[in-house]
């Protein structure tokens, strides 16, 4: 009867360690940049509130900076709410991304690029995999973003990832490894923000410089939302269809018939450049992506 008992118990114990296994491979965070986030660099360039739930980054002439998640994270959806570098910010760069440690790294980035005062601000969207990317995207945005806090969002699972501003998609990128299309599904991620000085590239193609007498150049965050499967050295609890890993459910395998004509409206009437569209670029040689359905 003893025996029995313990068997029982045995049994039982195993059965709550592997719904804790799973259980912990998700997680949802909201809030404190202190918890979940280091600084990268620049310290000094760093300003968090007293109750940690807002941050702020700097560039001068003496630093940019940035900071990152202290977990890596393996599908899932991040949500920041960010308000851009006001004023002339031509030649800066904010970067809010995923990114790999690994050589040959996966990124999935937006990219804010700096604008000369009255020009409307530009985000570039680009997808690393295995270390190469050539994936850029670029769009107008259809409001001031230095003037209140708006939401930006990846979307990330098996199926695709979305980019989203205010929930209104802005770009995919579909998983078609089955085609021979690379997908980031294998590397985990951290997320990670910076302010820096590209005015090499940055703001029509580097035309336009930075003014540092218009400096330190702010860019401040707030509200985020991790919701994502926290990265334990196993890929088979992000992946799994579990309640867990919601992103992973076929609801989330594309966009809703609202999100498409959002999406489409983008394209229409936002698009900046298109990588699929650039045939000079890749000597009519276009990336096999492109010829692929996004939805």
């Amino acid at each position: 009867m003893n025996n029995c008992l313990k068997c029982r118990a045995l049994v039982i114990s195993l059965l709550i360690l592997n719904v804790f296994q799973v259980s912990v491979a998700s997680v949802v965070s909201i809030g404190d940049f202190n918890k979940d986030f280091f600084v990268m660099w620049a310290p000094d360039h760093v300003n968090t509130s007293s109750n940690g739930r807002e941050r702020s980054l700097k560039l001068d002439q003496v630093s940019g900076s940035g900071f990152a998640s202290t977990q890596m994270f393996l599908f899932g959806q991040i949500d920041m709410q960010i308000k851009l570098v006001p004023g002339n910010s031509a030649g800066t760069v904010l970067a809010y991304y995923l990114a790999s440690d690994q050589p040959n790294r996966d990124e999935i980035d937006f990219e804010f690029l700096g604008n000369v005062s009255g020009q409307p601000y530009i985000v570039q969207t680009n997808i690393y995999v295995d270390g190469f990317d050539n994936r850029e995207e670029r769009i107008y945005l259809w409001f001031d973003p230095t003037e209140d806090f708006h939401t930006y969002s990846i979307l990330w699972n098996l199926h695709q990832i979305v980019f989203m501003i205010d929930s209104i998609p802005i770009r995919l990128y579909r998983n078609h490894a089955d085609k021979g299309v690379a997908y980031p599904r294998w590397q985990p991620m951290s997320i990670k923000t910076s302010l820096w000085n590209g005015d090499s590239w940055a703001t029509r193609g580097g035309l336009d410089k930075i003014d540092w007498s218009k400096s330190p150049f702010i860019a401040s965050f707030k509200n985020y939302t991790i919701d994502a499967c926290v990265w334990k050295g196993n890929p088979r609890f992000c992946r799994a269809d579990s309640s867990a890993n919601w992103w992973n459910k076929r609801s989330f395998s594309t966009l809703t018939r609202v999100q498409k004509r959002w999406f489409k409206w983008v394209r229409k009437y936002h698009m900046v450049y298109d990588y699929c569209q650039d045939n000079q670029r890749f000597q009519n040689n276009l990336p096999k992506e492109c010829f692929l359905p996004k939805y």
